[in-house]
């Protein structure tokens, strides 16, 4: 009988590991397809097939699954969108080719394009900042002026926060507008950014697979102008009515959009007029996210996506109902990580379900101001919010990981 193969484009380091080993307990061979696989740690660790390919050509990709299957079964296919979330809008083709459930690319490529996507649910009615589409510097200065200070400047493809800031002066909105559009930030097509009004108010977030809302969760940031996560709880604590409030606003997103299909997240935040849409992820989140929901709700969501990619039914019913927060590691310097010390310590506090560092010591640390600033996270569990608070600090307080700055220009 041939194997069963789960095909995946590209990888994760944080979500990568988790779909390989549920995979293989699903009974599935996992494949990953990808441009540099060597970049993929965890594939030699977990013993996983790699190919190398040009993951941006989808014809050649056709041709490669073609190959596979006149020996495998293929049983179904997806993959990581990374920083530029295109990469999702090929899995949809590629499902579509070879008649596999998986999602709508129109409706993935709609979604990727944010500027696309406020369009889509401003004519839904859904409740959103007030925005403008720039592609140059005297655009960007002027749509900052007509929606007025502060305001939010980003590119209108990408993820993670890269490119994102806070401007709070008409200086902040040109410097922030030459670095865009300067070489150090790439761009795939000409120049699309985004200007929007700062909606301020606490960060939530929901998660869903199809069109079912499974979690909502509170994310906090740091490091303002820019946007870098620092902490991440499940279930958020919301009144019933605020929690149904969040619920149908995003049921709304998903069928303005066309996202019926698959997992996607959805980021708000609670202003004055109550929860405003921030952006919708056609995707299933990264990091800590899958794991935090896991232990709030007792809903495995790679497993139950992967049972999707399949053809299986979901089970998206809550098991149990606990909170689960993370506290990501962010340096505040620049420079050399010395040393790391006290995980073992604070991996042993009660409660405490994960503590891991995604560097070693002796790594240079550069900020970027986005998602990759994190070089760490910690991870506990408990019956209430406020113990897992406590535990989550108690944890942090044990963990030592000093830099040493890099030396001055002239030294």
């Amino acid at each position: 009988m041939a194997k069963r193969v789960l095909i995946l484009l590209e990888g994760s380091k944080g979500n990568g590991p988790l779909y390989v080993r549920e995979a293989q307990r699903l009974g599935l061979h996992p494949i990953t397809l990808a441009t540099d696989p060597a970049q993929y740690d965890y594939l030699t660790a977990e013993g996983s097939e790699a190919i190398r390919i040009d993951t941006n050509d989808l014809e050649t990709l056709i041709r490669e699954c073609s190959r596979l299957r006149a020996t495998c079964d293929i049983a179904g296919i997806t993959g990581f969108p990374g920083f530029e979330e295109s990469l999702y809008v090929t899995v949809g083709k590629l499902c579509r080719h070879f008649n596999l459930p998986g999602p709508d690319p129109a409706s993935i490529e709609r979604c990727c394009d944010k500027f696309v996507q406020r369009q889509l649910l401003a004519q839904a009615g859904v409740p959103m900042p007030a925005y403008r589409l720039a592609a140059n510097a005297r655009d960007i200065e002027g749509a900052a002026a007509e929606i007025g200070l502060p305001v939010i400047v980003k590119p209108a493809f990408g993820s993670g926060s890269s490119g994102v800031r806070l401007c709070r002066t008409a200086d902040e909105v040109s410097d922030h507008a030459t670095h865009l559009l300067g070489e150090k930030h790439v761009w795939q097509s000409p120049p699309r950014i985004l200007v929007e009004e700062f909606a301020q108010g606490p960060l939530y977030s929901t998660d869903t697979m199809g069109k079912t809302v499974i979690a909502a969760g509170f994310a906090e940031f740091n490091r303002l102008p820019h946007f870098v996560p620092c902490g991440s709880m499940f279930p958020a604590t919301l009144t019933d009515d605020e929690h149904a409030r969040i619920v149908e606003v995003s049921q709304s997103c998903l069928q303005a959009l066309g996202l019926d299909w698959g997992p996607t997240n959805i980021e708000f935040r609670w202003t004055r007029r109550g929860p405003v849409v921030i952006e919708v992820n056609p995707r299933l989140p990264g990091w800590t996210t899958p794991r935090l929901i896991e232990l709030a709700y007792g809903i495995d969501l790679i497993k139950e996506h992967i049972k999707l990619v399949i053809g299986e039914e979901c089970d998206l019913r809550a098991r149990h109902s606990r909170t689960a927060a993370a506290r990501f590691l962010v340096p505040n310097r620049d420079g050399i990580l010395d040393r790391i010390e006290g995980t073992g310590l604070a991996a042993a506090v009660p409660g405490v379900v994960d503590v891991r560092f995604y560097v070693a010591p002796k790594a240079p640390i550069v900020r970027k101001g986005d998602y990759q600033d994190m070089i760490g996270h910690v991870i506990a569990a408990s019956t209430s919010p406020a113990q897992t608070k406590a535990i989550l600090q108690r944890a942090v307080d044990l963990i030592s990981w000093p830099i040493t700055p890099f030396p001055a220009r002239d030294e």
